[in-house]
C-alpha cells in the first residue's frame, strides 16, 4: 500500500513549509514557502553561512560606500529572502513564496513597492515572476496591495489568514493564493476553551479551512486555498483534497512513514451543490467582521508581531555578521 504522503500528492499539491534546502531536496514538493521566522532560523545554521554572507556582500555593494549599517542590513534582509528563494527554485519545479516585511502590513503602497523590489531581484537573477508568490499579511491594506500587484501580473500569497472575511476579500481581489493557518486557529481555541484536544474533523482550524474551500468552490472563485501551520497529521489528512497544503518537514516525514487508506475530504464538485450563504464584502463589512471575530483579530495581530520580532532578530544577526565580514 502507498504511503499517506504519496496518496495526498494525488489529490493535493504538497508544499514544503521550510527554508531548509536539505528537507526540500528530500521530500521534493512542487512548491515551497518561507516566512521571516523560518528564514531567521535558517540564517543561524552553520550550513547556510555562505548564503548569509553572499546576501550581505550583495547589499553592501548595492547600498553604496556611504550607506549606514542599517541601510545595508535592510537591503540584506530582502536579498537573503531572495537568495533562499533562488536556491529553493533550483530544487523544486514550481513556485516559491517570498514574504514582504511584516512591518508594512498596514501600508498598501509600501507593500507594493517592496513587492516590486523583490520581483526585480528575482528578474535580475533570471527568474520569471510566474515562479514567485509575494507573501503579504491578509490585512485590508494587504489585500488592496495584492489586488494592485495581481493586475500587474505579480502573483500573491495572502498569509496570516484566520477568518472568512479575509478569505472572501482575497478572492474578490483575485489573489492567486491564500494561506489559512490551521494550527494557529487550533492554538487559540485550546487556550480560550480549556480543551486539550479536538478530533481532526472537529478541529477549529480544519473546520475554518473547509468552510473557506467550500465557499470558494461554490461561488467559482479562482483563488487557491493552501492550508498552513499544521500541528498534527490528523489536521492534514482531514483536509485531503484541498488545493494545496504547506507542510513542515517533520510532518512530511510522518506522512511518508505512515500507510493506510486516505480518503478525499474536500471536493470541488461536491461543494458546488452545497447551501452556502454569500457574503457581500467591502471595507466596512471586512472591518466589522474582523472586530467581531476575536480569534482572527488576536491571531492576525500576534502573527504580525511574531514575524516582526523575527525580522528584528535577523537584523541584529546581520549587523554582527556584517561587522565580521570586514572591508
Amino acid at each position: 500500500m502507498s504511503t499517506l504522503l504519496e496518496q495526498l500528492k494525488t489529490m493535493t499539491v504538497v508544499v514544503a513549509d521550510t527554508g531548509d534546502f536539505h528537507a526540500i531536496e528530500k521530500f521534493r514538493p512542487r512548491d515551497a514557502t518561507t516566512n521571516p521566522s523560518l528564514i531567521t532560523a535558517a540564517a543561524q545554521m552553520p550550513e547556510y553561512a555562505a548564503v548569509v554572507d553572499e546576501a550581505l556582500r550583495f547589499a553592501r555593494g548595492s547600498a553604496g560606500q556611504d550607506a549606514s549599517v542599517a541601510a545595508v542590513v535592510s537591503q540584506a534582509i530582502d536579498r537573503l529572502a531572495v537568495e533562499f528563494g533562488l536556491r529553493i527554485l533550483k530544487i523544486i519545479p514550481g513556485r516559491v513564496s517570498t514574504e514582504v516585511d511584516a512591518r508594512l502590513s498596514f501600508d498598501t503602497q509600501a507593500t507594493i513597492d517592496k513587492a516590486h523590489a523583490l520581483i526585480a531581484q528575482y528578474a535580475a537573477a533570471g527568474v520569471s515572476k510566474e515562479r514567485v508568490l509575494i507573501k503579504i499579511a491578509a490585512t485590508w491594506e494587504g489585500v488592496r496591495a495584492a489586488e494592485a500587484l495581481e493586475r500587474e501580473g505579480i502573483h500573491c500569497n495572502l498569509t496570516l489568514l484566520f477568518g472568512m472575511h479575509q478569505a472572501i476579500a482575497c478572492a474578490e481581489a483575485k489573489v492567486t493564493l491564500i494561506s489559512p493557518f490551521v494550527g494557529r486557529i487550533l492554538d487559540w481555541y485550546k487556550k480560550h476553551t480549556g480543551r486539550d484536544a479536538y478530533a481532526p474533523a472537529e478541529d477549529p482550524g480544519v473546520v475554518s479551512v473547509t468552510a473557506i474551500y467550500n465557499y470558494y468552490k461554490k461561488y467559482g472563485h479562482k483563488t487557491e486555498v493552501m492550508g498552513a501551520s499544521f500541528r498534527n497529521v490528523g489536521e492534514i489528512t482531514e483536509l485531503a483534497g484541498c488545493d494545496l497544503l504547506t507542510i513542515a518537514p517533520s510532518l512530511l516525514a510522518e506522512l511518508e512513514a505512515a500507510q493506510g487508506e486516505l480518503p478525499r475530504r474536500l471536493d470541488a464538485a461536491r461543494a458546488t451543490h452545497m447551501d452556502v450563504a454569500k457574503i457581500e464584502m467591502n471595507e466596512a463589512v471586512f472591518r466589522a467582521m474582523h472586530e467581531q471575530d476575536a480569534m482572527a483579530r488576536d491571531k492576525l495581530a500576534e502573527g504580525i508581531d511574531g514575524f516582526t520580532k523575527a525580522l528584528v532578530a535577523l537584523e541584529k544577526l546581520l549587523e554582527v555578521r556584517l561587522g565580521a565580514l570586514g572591508a
